[in-house]
């Protein structure tokens, strides 16, 4: 065979010393060794591939080094892939399967964690929605009575003390649910109840007096009793004959509160359209006559009218003053009635006590407020008069309302709502009454809106013609004799059951009321156009606790450049 077309690979066993053969560097070439060098030392086997016409050290150097090429590249392509398929692979598996653990830790169908391990590996969504339709299930059955029932004194406090105690525990999913919403329902009730305390505590703030105010009303006093001033006449004498005059428009005012009086006449003074012809009567007690006397003398209207009366400067007759004591009595038991059962029943439990706390507003024991009921008799000269709560201050001018036919009833007063036909500007007969009891009228319907009082248009002469205050009388007393049990504590619902019949509605922007409550449904559009704005509720705008979004409506018609003003900081 030629040497040209036909390799012959030969393999060469050779036994040689182990140190008698080396290799020069940079030579494929064997060379022997001395000798005097030749050591056995020991046998290797050697396999040479040679090739004829002297070129097998070549031939034998090319495929060694062929061979170690391809192992580099066969290393190199396959290590790359199989760390990438690793890097995606793994995390997943270590996720996954620390899933596979907590759900077979907390599973029951399971006789151990690396069974359920065992043939949930590829069925993830199989078992999560299982486990969710057990988790469900397992609320639902767990009736809140039974909570109740057992009690949640104990209870857990954060969500981490619940799974904490759960997995330490491995208590099945069912024990979870009731832990769950025992936790909840305690969590709730505390919510609720420091809900209803801080409203409690927010009506009781509203019958502490400002030591603003209480300084006003003893400078001005002081003032009445060193100034002549403020002790003159009011009205002056040339104005006397008007107190009387049924051709000027008449407003009442009972009230001992001096700077809400002021605001409700500055304001009213000056959105008026013919002030000359406005004439107030201010109403108040005895021991707030000297400073509310002094405050209108020594800072009078140029237009309109003021009068100030006491109630002591009155000479009425025995029945009245008998009446009038009879009143008081019944509307302190009535209001002390629902007070003691504040203290005795617990506000964690229940809303039925929220109504009650109407019993610690200061109107509820407030003699000026009750005594409205006896207008007639305040004014015997008298046929038509708009009377205003001192919490009201007037933005638009009223002298229409005296204007207004009532066709024969006595009161008129907002009744529908600027809100709509489901909507009242108040509350509702049901709000006020007691319906379940057999007295209440079954005529009346519970889901009508109560009339709104605050701002209302009186026919003095259709009043006496009826009997509405001997109508008042008997209801309390009717209250009385069943336990106080007929309506809320409060001015209006004996009110309404006494001018049952008697009330004529107007249109509703004459009024928008609840500006005292926490919030009011009233937009800024509404609240402009509104004649009168009324802060019924705890939250007066004299008060700390009352509106700042509100409240500017109400003290910018406060006389801050009076000197008793400023000595006494009212407002700051």
């Amino acid at each position: 065979m030629q040497v040209h077309q036909k390799i012959s690979r030969i393999a060469l066993i050779i036994t040689i010393p182990n140190q008698l053969v080396k290799l020069q560097k940079g030579n494929s070439k064997l060379h022997p060794l001395p000798d005097s060098l030749s050591v056995a030392t020991g046998i290797k086997r050697v396999t040479i591939s040679n090739t004829s016409e002297g070129g097998g050290s070549k031939g034998a150097t090319v495929a060694a080094t062929s061979a170690a090429a391809a192992r580099g590249r066969l290393s190199s392509r396959t290590l790359l892939p199989v760390v990438l398929v690793l890097g995606i692979v793994l995390p997943f598996l270590f996720v996954r399967i620390a899933f596979l653990v907590l759900e077979s830790a907390s599973s029951s169908s399971c006789s151990s964690p690396i069974e359920c391990r065992g043939w949930r590996l590829f069925s993830g969504g199989y078992i999560s929605q299982k486990l969710r339709e057990e988790l469900t299930r397992a609320l639902i059955e767990v009736k809140d009575d039974n909570i109740v029932d057992g009690g949640t004194e104990g209870s857990l406090e954060t969500f981490s003390e619940l799974v904490k105690e759960v997995t330490s525990k491995q208590q099945d999913i069912k024990a979870f649910a009731f832990k769950t919403k025992a936790m909840l329902l305690g969590m709730e009730q505390k919510v609720q109840s420091a809900k209803k305390r801080e409203l409690m505590y927010w009506y009781l703030a509203s019958r502490g007096v400002p030591k603003s105010l209480h300084c006003l009303c003893l400078k001005l006093a002081e003032e009445y009793a060193v100034n002549a001033m403020a002790r003159s006449c009011l009205p002056p004498p040339e104005h006397v004959s008007r107190l009387a005059d049924t051709s000027f428009n008449h407003i009442v005012l009972l009230t001992d509160n001096v700077l809400a009086a002021s605001v409700v006449i500055s304001s009213t003074v000056e959105n008026a359209a013919n002030p000359e012809k406005l004439v107030f009567h201010i109403v108040t007690d005895k021991k707030t006559y000297s400073p509310m006397h002094a405050w209108f003398a020594t800072n009078r209207l140029k237009s309109a009218v003021v009068e100030v009366k006491g109630l002591h400067q009155y000479d009425w007759s025995q029945e009245v003053n008998v009446g009038v004591k009879q009143m008081l009595e019944i509307h302190h038991l009535i209001c002390s009635h629902y007070y003691n059962n504040l203290k005795e029943n617990d506000l964690e439990y229940g809303g039925e006590h929220q109504n009650f706390l109407e019993a610690l507003s200061p109107s509820c024991l407030s003699l000026m407020n009750h005594l409205r009921i006896y207008i007639p008799e305040l004014f015997p000269e008298l046929n038509k008069i708009v009377f205003l709560d001192d919490d009201v201050v007037v933005q638009h001018d009223i002298s229409s309302l005296w204007t207004l036919d009532l066709n024969g009833k006595i009161v008129g007063a907002v009744v529908d709502s600027w809100c709509g036909e489901n909507c009242c500007p108040g509350r509702k007969y049901k709000d006020y009454l007691n319906f379940s009891h057999p007295v209440i009228p079954s005529h009346l319907d519970q889901d009508r809106c109560a009339w709104l009082s605050g701002m209302n248009i009186f026919d003095l002469e259709a009043w006496r013609r009826s009997n509405t205050t001997t109508s008042y009388h008997k209801w309390l007393k009717l209250s009385l004799n069943s336990g106080f049990t007929l309506w809320q504590p409060g001015v209006l619902p004996p009110s309404l059951l006494a001018f049952q019949g008697h009330v004529h509605p107007i249109d509703p922007l004459w009024q928008v009321a609840g500006l005292g409550y926490r919030s009011s449904s009233a937009g800024g559009q509404i609240l402009e156009a509104a004649a009168v704005l009324h802060f019924n509720g705890p939250a007066k705008p004299w008060l700390e606790i009352g509106s700042s979004e509100v409240r500017s409506l109400w003290s910018r018609h406060v006389n801050f450049t009076n000197s008793f003003i400023q000595k006494c900081r009212v407002l700051h």
